[in-house]
């Protein structure tokens, strides 16, 4: 059993609220009022600027030249490829890219990127991964169970929201912050352990 194993055990039964949240429930069945997905939607686009940021000090941090290029062609792809595919997606849902950049973070949004970058300021990469990998990892598990559930076919959109956390893509992105996780877990110390 590898440290990200030991961390999901842990963290087991926030797993299991989480999937059965009725806004995932909402999703996968296409029952969430639209109006609560455009909140969450433009506050995920407030995420994924702190989120480059995080991936911007985990890649200075990073020792091995391998994993500094991956963080940095994630970085890259989030700012190039997956903030421009999230404005559009909004666009979908009527949201304009001026209302996004003028999307005031929630109370939660700001306790979670905060979270995020304090660690990213201060912490090791281990710490860093460690604070990234219930995001990757969760949205790989939600994406795979409401998939497997079959998409809701009175709401499409949703549905193109099912297909990209379960895609092979997105699998693949998170199969590597866990190993990743494992690797830096299993080389940490004690003390750094503790703190991932």
């Amino acid at each position: 059993m590898g440290f990200s194993d030991e961390l999901r055990k842990l963290g087991e039964p926030v797993w299991r609220r989480t999937l059965a949240h009725p806004f995932v429930a909402g999703i996968g069945d296409g029952s969430l009022p639209v109006e609560k997905f455009k909140f969450y939607i433009r506050q995920d686009y407030v995420f994924l600027v702190a989120y480059a940021r995080v991936l911007a000090l985990a890649s200075a941090k990073a020792h091995e030249l391998g994993v500094m290029t991956k963080l940095a062609e994630l970085l890259h792809a989030t700012l190039g490829t997956e903030m421009a595919l999230h404005r559009a997606y909004c666009g979908e849902f009527g949201i304009g890219e001026a209302e996004l950049l003028a999307t005031a973070p929630a109370p939660t949004t700001t306790a979670y990127t905060a979270h995020l970058l304090e660690t990213a300021w201060s912490g090791s990469l281990g710490e860093i991964t460690a604070a990234l990998f219930p995001c990757q990892w969760g949205y790989w598990e939600i994406g795979q169970a409401l998939a497997a559930k079959g998409e809701p076919g009175s709401a499409p959109l949703y549905g193109r929201w099912i297909r990209m956390y379960s895609a092979k893509e997105y699998g693949e992105l998170a199969q590597w912050v866990k190993s990743l996780v494992d690797d830096l877990g299993g080389a940490a110390s004690k003390t750094e352990r503790e703190r991932m």
